[in-house]
């Protein structure tokens, strides 16, 4: 009896820990099942994102004419329960955000009414649907950032994965190919290549199958696997990572980008 009181105990802290900190989040963004809000709250709390947050994060949350990000995705927002995240955030400023001096009372109120914008679940309805790209001018994006590694054929495959029926785990999937999210069936990443220079001239690319601070393993074209000794050599290593161009456009996009190519894949499945 007083192992299993200790135990509730031990779990009642570990609730009451703080989040996490603050970080990228890439692949399935898991949204969270939240209680209705007191509506007095939210409108409350629209009327204070209506003053002070409409102008850079949007009517929408997904970006204003300010340049704010997009609420829709923050970490901070979807991590948050009653502004314990979002009001250090808010405090502080961040970026070009200046600090505000709201109460404690006015940053749940606002959280409320952020909140009530989030994706219940993944198999429930969405307040807000993530559907309101230009299929088109999708089509004309990844025509010119896409093409010369994915072909109409393999989009049309992917937009048809049975496991990415859902809009939003589509947009999270093909923004960062290779991660899912809890219950989410993982497509494979794309095999990982390396280059092993070893001097004066010899060249030997392949599938890297291990590489660690004293040797490389990699899988040659007629299935061999060879190994390199690195340390004490001048052996050079290049790895080849497959989804650094995904890596290199996530600082590029824009919010539109984003709903544009969406828009754009979604239509793909009536194409199959």
């Amino acid at each position: 009896m007083i192992a299993a009181l200790v135990f509730s105990v031990s779990l009642g802290a570990i609730a009451q820990q703080a989040p996490p900190a603050d970080v990228p989040r890439f692949g399935v963004v898991e949204y969270p099942s939240r209680k209705p809000a007191d509506p007095a709250a939210v409108e409350r709390g629209a009327t204070l994102y209506g003053v002070s947050c409409r102008f850079c994060h949007g009517a929408d949350l997904r970006g204003g004419d300010g340049g704010g990000p997009n609420l829709l995705r923050s970490t901070v927002v979807l991590d948050d329960d009653q502004g314990e995240r979002i009001g250090p955030v808010l405090q502080a400023g961040r970026g070009a955000m200046p600090p505000f001096t709201f109460t404690s009372e006015q940053t749940r109120d606002l959280a409320a009414y952020l909140h009530g914008f989030q994706v219940t679940s993944r198999t429930q309805p969405s307040t807000v649907s993530i559907l309101v790209g230009d299929a088109r001018r999708g089509q004309r994006y990844v025509a010119e950032a896409c093409g010369a590694c994915h072909s109409t054929e393999r989009l049309t495959a992917f937009a048809n994965t049975p496991s990415l029926a859902d809009p939003k785990v589509l947009q999270q999937m093909w923004l960062m190919p290779g991660f899912a999210g809890r219950g989410i069936a993982p497509i494979p990443a794309p095999i990982t290549r390396a280059v092993v220079i070893v001097p004066p001239a010899q060249r030997v690319e392949g599938e890297l199958v291990r590489m660690d601070d004293f040797t490389i393993s990699l899988k040659l074209a007629d299935g061999s696997v060879r190994t390199f000794t690195t340390t004490g050599t001048k052996t050079a290593v290049e790895v080849l990572d497959p989804l650094a161009p995904h890596k290199a456009l996530l600082s590029k996009y824009t919010d539109a980008d984003i709903h544009d190519v969406t828009a754009y894949l979604v239509s793909l499945r009536s194409a199959r």
